[in-house]
């Protein structure tokens, strides 16, 4: 129901009460208007006492049985006590006295919502649009948008705010939650036209160039949101998330500088995110400022100590640093918070393997294959450590089990080849590199880095060189 402002102070409301219990009471001399009455509902109303207010509802209809705002109070009692089919029936003969009462409408939706009734709700409030104007207009479509929500028809939801926008097109509400269902639906090319009408009227909304900055995004046109974004950052330097949405863009785009700038910004103008931190530092890091990338992950890190992968990308940074030791540290307090993640298991075993560690390289190249048995990155990593640590035998029953699980992807005949040459198995390992050869070709770059002294044997030379002569006939 539309709000109703309490009226009366505390003496008022005990008097009033004294003469309600006296016209209960049946005291000739005591009497109450409509008035009084209803500000004793919305008294226990506000107080919770729903049934104490609905009593004093039902006597208040005794003595005006043709009032439609009484009828309507009513009936927003039974909804808060989940009587809906009550509420249903108490708001019918309130239209026969107030059928103009835009409250009847909102109250029957909310019974047809709770029954589980939705289209039932939008049939009315689609008709009822047809009664109503100005603001009451609005509100029925604020309503029928949270209807076609309810019951998942999102473009219908989009549609009813743009009415809106086009009745008041510098609704806040309504241009807050298009940006929302415009993201959603993809209805991004609509909502562009939408707001550069919009800004053609009232170039200094600044919610108006949001919107058509982050509708520009979801069509990857970075550039014009930026431009969006710097209006409505000229307009409100407050705008945290135009900055937010700004920075995003521009890493999109890799201009990791004007990221940073626009990033620290929303810094200097709302509490410390965790978010703001780990995007600055993700800047740094792709321009190769590992320190200072190290220093932002960390500040994220200590508003959010539980994520796991900001550890992992300060470890990530002490890899490029070739600091295995330091990043193996961040590594084992990501994995103790999560230790299934491949990725970390993945950079834990090539940090150990730099160090020699073949042994614990095996477990964690092990758990990665164990996690995502059709990636093919795992179990390269894995046999390439049985190859540099010379378990010949161990790395070909992996390759074995490789080709299978992965349905024989090339990579894997190449690794097998590399492996069977390293044991000594000429003949099997030239089938492998053919077979290799036959489903990918460009992938030999794989097999040469593994076993770059190969290139001397002249029987794989020679395997080489007839598929390249096969590959420039064709």
């Amino acid at each position: 129901m539309h709000d109703r402002p309490f009226r009366g102070n505390t003496d008022e409301i005990d008097d009033l009460i004294r003469q309600y219990e006296d016209l209960r009471a049946g005291k000739k001399s005591s009497f109450l208007e409509e008035e009084s009455f209803e500000i004793l509902i919305e008294h226990f109303n506000e107080k919770n006492s729903f049934h104490k207010a609905l009593e004093i509802a039902e006597t208040a209809l005794d003595y005006f049985p043709y009032s439609g705002d009484l009828f309507v109070r009513k009936a927003d009692l039974l909804i808060a006590i989940h009587d809906f089919k009550g509420a249903l029936d108490t708001l019918k003969q309130a239209e026969l006295y107030d059928h103009d009462n835009i409250d009847i409408y909102i109250l029957k939706t909310d019974a047809y919502l709770a029954l589980d009734l939705p289209q039932k709700a939008a049939s009315l409030l689609e008709e009822a649009l047809l009664t109503f104007e100005g603001d009451d207009r609005l509100d029925l479509l604020f309503e029928l948008a949270d209807v076609y929500d309810d019951y998942e028809e999102f473009d219908k939801a989009f549609d009813c705010l743009v009415l809106i926008l086009k009745q008041e097109p510098a609704n806040e509400e309504a241009l807050y939650k298009i940006c929302f269902w415009t993201d959603f639906t993809g209805r991004n090319e609509e909502s562009i036209r939408l707001h550069q009408e919009i800004i053609e009227d009232h170039p200094y909304s600044e919610l108006a160039w949001f919107n058509l900055g982050s509708a520009y995004q979801g069509l990857r046109l970075f550039e014009k949101a930026i431009d969006a974004y710097q209006y409505a950052v000229a307009i409100n330097d407050k705008f945290d998330y135009a900055y937010r949405n700004m920075g995003d863009a521009y890493i999109r785009l890799r201009r990791y500088k004007d990221a940073i700038e626009v990033l620290e910004k929303v810094g200097e103008i709302t509490r410390p995110e965790d978010v703001i931190f780990e995007a600055i530092g993700h800047c740094y890091h792709k321009l190769g400022k590992f320190a200072s990338a190290r220093f932002n992950y960390r500040k994220a890190s200590h508003i959010n100590s539980g994520d796991s992968k900001l550890q992992y990308k300060i470890a990530l940074t002490y890899v490029n640093e070739q600091k295995w030791n330091k990043a193996i540290t961040h590594l084992e307090n990501a994995l103790r918070i999560h230790k299934n993640v491949p990725e970390y298991n993945l950079a834990m075993g090539q940090c150990v393997l730099q160090l020699e560690n073949y042994k614990d390289a095996v477990h964690y190249f092990s758990m990665v294959v164990r996690s995502r048995p059709k990636n093919v990155r795992g179990w390269k990593a894995l046999i390439t450590c049985l190859y540099r640590s010379k378990y010949f035998e161990e790395a070909i029953q992996q390759c074995i089990a490789a080709l299978r699980v992965t349905e024989g992807k090339p990579l894997i005949h190449y690794l097998y080849s590399a492996v069977l040459f390293a044991a000594g198995r000429q003949k099997d390992a030239l089938a492998q590199l053919e077979a290799g050869l036959k489903k990918s070709p460009s992938l030999v770059k794989s097999f040469v880095e593994i076993y770059p002294s190969i290139l001397q044997n002249t029987c794989v030379v020679d395997l080489l060189a007839r598929y390249r002569k096969t590959k420039r006939k064709k």
